[in-house]
């Protein structure tokens, strides 16, 4: 396939991941980083998860306000705040969540 072979238009299938305790937002452009991390907070969420690592770099704080607005807006969210410098520090926040009623079994 030649690069004059590719549809802009065409939709992918969304990429699916596997849920950990632990999301690393490098990966993440940063136009998805606001719906990529409300998407990953309610699957955790739903999976069972109750103490979450979200890596977002250090930066300029940007993606880091970011995550904590998306963080801020969810009911099921206890606490958050920095990591402890070995685990990221600022670069990383860690989340509390509050178990649900009927966890989905984690695969």
């Amino acid at each position: 396939m030649f690069d004059s072979d590719w549809d802009e238009g065409e939709d992918e299938d969304p990429l699916r991941i596997p849920i950990t305790d632990v999301f690393d937002l490098h990966s993440v452009p940063p136009r998805d980083v606001k719906e990529v991390v409300r998407e990953y907070l309610l699957e955790a969420h739903r999976l069972g998860f109750t103490a979450l690592r979200i890596i977002h770099g250090r930066g300029i704080g940007v993606q880091r306000e970011i995550v904590r607005s998306v963080l801020t807006q969810l009911p099921f969210v206890v606490c958050f705040g920095d990591a402890p410098a070995e685990a990221g520090g600022w670069g990383a926040t860690l989340v509390t969540l509050a178990a649900p009623e009927h966890p989905t079994p984690k695969e």
